[in-house]
């Protein structure tokens, strides 16, 4: 393995991953800054609510794509063998700095999202199977609960469970990386989880509580 390679994929990764998507077209398109409404939150969701779903989808899709490419870097700079623990091992390393960078964005003051997009995109990179099935984990509990961060922690959870039971992964890394996403997705989702338990929690698709801002 280049050792430079390498140092260009996780600077390379970072940078994508600071890429401020909803910061960014919110300001450009809208000239609001959604961080400063909704729930504060620089990311699809909130863009959804604040701004509307045709601005909100190709945030998603954006912030979904520089996860998916963050991972990919190891493969396509060719720093390890494809199908082997240490293409895994990198690949978790890259997407794990596109989530700190989108998380704490050098473009965006670092102040971004929760990264649950992100996470998506690289787990979608290292493991399509397991991560199409927690998709549709999401989709379920958002059609039965209409909340994304329900949907969210429970696609979170539902990846190591799967992962362990079901599936297999050479790299040991990535399953403890499995973990310790669930495990991260709690803990940003946090004032959230307060918000549930308080009753409080908007749901995504009751057009009554959604704030709109002109646009």
């Amino acid at each position: 393995m280049n050792g430079l390679s390498a140092l260009i994929a996780f600077l390379l990764a970072y940078l994508l991953g600071s890429i401020p998507t909803a910061v960014w077209v919110g300001k450009y398109f809208h000239g609001v800054d959604v961080r400063e409404h909704g729930s504060g939150n620089a990311g699809a969701t909130n863009t959804i609510r604040v701004l509307g779903w045709k601005t909100g989808i190709p945030v998603l899709i954006v912030d979904l794509a520089k996860g998916w490419l963050a991972a990919m870097l190891p493969l396509f700079l060719k720093l390890a063998p494809p199908d082997s623990a240490l293409l895994t091992n990198l690949q978790i390393i890259t997407g794990l700095t596109a989530i700190i960078g989108h998380i704490f964005p050098v473009f965006a003051g670092f102040r971004g999202g929760k990264g649950v997009a992100t996470v998506f995109g690289v787990l979608l990179a290292i493991h399509p199977g397991v991560t199409l099935i927690c998709f549709g984990v999401f989709l379920v509990i958002l059609i039965l609960t209409g909340i994304v961060s329900v949907s969210s922690m429970s696609a979170g959870i539902a990846f190591p469970i799967f992962l362990l039971t079901i599936f297999d992964t050479p790299s040991l890394v990535f399953k403890i990386f499995s973990v310790v996403v669930a495990i991260a997705l709690l803990v940003t989702h946090r004032n959230n989880i307060k918000r549930l338990l308080k009753g409080e929690e908007k749901k995504l698709f009751k057009k009554k509580e959604k704030e709109s801002v002109s646009e």
